[in-house]
């Protein structure tokens, strides 16, 4: 939380402290409210009941307040999602494939990896597609998840703003090995990044499922 790994955290981590902040306060100003009335109104005070109705302010209030809030994180949300679904030009297009139980990555040339490798500070749009069940792409570093469904095609995009390895899970249960759906997304410097590709083999994946070799190692699966 509060990193910079992508351009969309300042974003996202903003809305969740606006809203995280709102929450906040009115726990406490109801919670102070409510034990203010337990000791006002202690039944050993004897004090008696009076009944209130027609409070014409009191009611615009509790309606006006929780609108007005309402639409103000509205307003901030769709201020950091619509961003997220403007990728630009010259995003480097990355087609990536979900199915049970693990993700794809292809690039140019017909080279395929199952780690996500990306340079730094370039823009990336990776394309979505599953080849069985709703899946999810969730990289959450980078304040990322999208719905991959099948027969939908769908797309993510983001500039990694830090070098560094990050998970990438997927957020839709799948089946059975779900919580084994995992990748690794490396970010690195634009020179590593061209030198890994050119080496990289066409059409041959290069590393296994890492939460599958998990499950294998430990004897939970075949």
């Amino acid at each position: 939380m509060f990193s910079n790994a992508s351009n969309f955290v300042q974003g996202v981590d903003k809305v969740f402290l606006i809203i995280l902040g709102i929450s906040f306060f009115f726990m406490i100003a109801i919670t102070a409210v409510m034990i203010h009335f337990a000791i006002k109104y202690n039944r050993k005070k004897n004090i008696p009941a009076v009944q209130v109705k027609d409070n014409t302010m009191l009611e615009v209030a509790w309606t006006v307040i929780p609108l007005l809030l309402t639409i103000l994180m509205f307003y901030y949300g769709y201020a950091a999602y619509l961003p997220m679904r403007k990728p630009p030009k010259d995003a480097m297009v990355i087609a990536t494939t979900a199915k049970m139980w693990k993700w794809s990555f292809e690039y140019p040339g017909n080279k395929q990896s199952d780690t996500l490798y990306v340079p730094v500070n370039k823009p990336i749009k990776l394309t979505l597609k599953s080849l069985d069940v709703i899946h999810g792409m969730f990289i959450p570093s980078f304040r990322i998840k999208q719905d991959v469904v099948p027969g939908r095609p769908n797309f993510v995009w983001f500039i990694p703003q830090e070098p560094g390895e990050y998970n990438i899970f997927c957020s839709s249960y799948c089946g059975v090995l779900h919580s084994a759906m995992l990748a690794i997304i490396k970010v690195v410097p634009e020179k590593d990044f061209n030198t890994w590709l050119e080496a990289l083999p066409a059409n041959t994946p290069t590393v296994q499922n890492p939460g599958l070799d998990i499950l294998q190692k430990n004897g939970c699966v075949a």
